[in-house]
């Protein structure tokens, strides 16, 4: 049964906040910054919380869904209706020190569930015939359909299932490798994925039941990531990173592919886009890959490298990877940063929507529904990152938040437009 939150499920940061329509428990104190026009919305997360914010700075709240034994809420896919979302929630990591992530790492219990941002309802998924403790959502391919990345021992697969967990199918296969990047095309019929496989990282499209499979990229030099579809549904965009001279997957290129067909283009060239985010100092480091994202007329936002930039955090492929991080901070020996472009695809033409002096690190870009704005986060070298926003022609840049404690925030991610 679907557990009613609690009216305090929410931590108020703006006393001055605009009241967020359909969620009883969170009522603003400015009862004259209300309009009948909702504002566009933004999820984002920040010491392990969640977060929802307007575009204009306005409406700022924490979830706080009182469950116990969860330390960290991610939001994933909304269903159709807009309304209804996918929540991943963990438990204490059971990796750590002396624990490799590899091995420890997926016996960190997760949870699914679906909240209902109107009806204020979170209710547990995936709980029937549970294949394993570690679930994560990957992708929506109907609002009865769910796949969902399931990691074990014999390593992590991805299987189709109802949203109880019931009626399991294989999408792939045991031993074919790590699928993640998922992406549904415009018309639903098809999935674009990146496989972590013996043979590299590879581009792969197939049928909503992990059939009828296509290969888009395959290099032996190359570590394919991420997948996204134009809004025609003609192009997968993806990056490939030269993995073997760059370990620590700090840089990468921009690159497309025929969803049908073996057509891959590189639209970039020298490594320009950071790929492996990692900012913060000492005490509050973070990270997580950055993936170039499309505008709604079919062209690309990307964080651009600037000449030189290095950054602080460096990686340490003489030594064991027990964190999923292995890096070293020296800021020191940090320069440059990166900025956010606007990439056309068919001319190669490239044109910089932010910049800063001096440079910092601006990365995580993505257009607001209606094409109106776009969010990115921005760190400085050596610090934590802030949610910022911006007019699509880059104009009129304006911080919205730095997180809980001024600590940071990150993976920002819009709302679906009110039907």
């Amino acid at each position: 049964m679907p557990t009613k939150l609690n009216r305090r499920k929410f931590i108020t940061l703006s006393a001055a906040g605009a009241a967020v329509a359909g969620l009883p428990g969170c009522q603003s104190t400015d009862r004259s910054q209300a309009t009948s026009k909702q504002p566009a919305r933004l999820f984002f997360t920040s010491q392990g919380r969640t977060a929802l914010i307007n575009a204009d700075g306005t409406g700022l709240r924490y979830f706080d869904f009182k469950v116990p034994d969860q330390v960290t809420w991610q939001p994933g896919p909304f269903l159709s209706d807009g309304r209804r979302v996918i929540f991943l929630s963990m438990e204490a990591r059971r990796d750590g020190p002396g624990r490799p992530f590899a091995e420890y790492y997926h016996q960190t219990p997760t949870h699914l569930w679906l909240y209902d941002l109107k009806s204020d309802t979170l209710t547990e998924i995936t709980q029937r015939e549970r294949l394993a403790v570690f679930y994560t959502p990957a992708l929506l391919v109907g609002d009865d359909r769910l796949l969902v990345q399931v990691v074990r021992d014999q390593g992590g697969q991805i299987f189709s299932m109802n949203l109880d967990g019931s009626d399991a199918r294989e999408f792939t296969r045991v031993g074919e490798g790590l699928p993640y990047g998922l992406s549904l095309s415009p018309d639903g019929r098809r999935v674009a994925y990146h496989l972590a496989s013996p043979q590299g990282y590879q581009i792969w499209t197939s049928d909503r039941l992990g059939t009828n499979r296509i290969r888009v990229a395959a290099h032996p030099e190359q570590l394919y990531f991420g997948t996204s579809w134009s809004p025609d549904g003609q192009w997968i965009l993806y990056q490939g990173c030269h993995f073997k001279t760059d370990p620590g997957h700090d840089w990468s290129d921009v690159c497309i592919g025929r969803p049908d067909v073996p057509e891959h283009r590189v639209l970039t060239a020298g490594q320009a886009m950071w790929f492996a985010a990692t900012y913060g100092d000492a005490e509050h480091r973070g990270g997580g890959s950055n993936q170039p994202t499309w505008t709604s007329d079919g062209q690309i936002l990307f964080p651009q490298r600037l000449p030189g930039s290095k950054v602080p955090w460096e990686f340490q492929s003489q030594r064991p990877d027990t964190d999923h991080f292995n890096r070293d901070f020296k800021p020191g020996q940090a320069l440059g940063g990166v900025d956010i472009c606007r990439l056309n695809p068919t001319n190669g033409a490239v044109s910089r929507l932010t910049r800063s002096a001096p440079a910092v690190w601006d990365f995580r870009a993505s257009e607001s529904p209606d094409g109106a704005a776009i969010v990115f986060c921005r760190a400085a070298t050596g610090g934590v990152p802030a949610i910022w926003v911006m007019n699509a022609d880059g104009s009129n840049q304006r911080r919205l938040t730095q997180g809980l404690g001024d600590q940071g925030a990150d993976h920002p991610r819009w709302l679906p437009a009110p039907a």
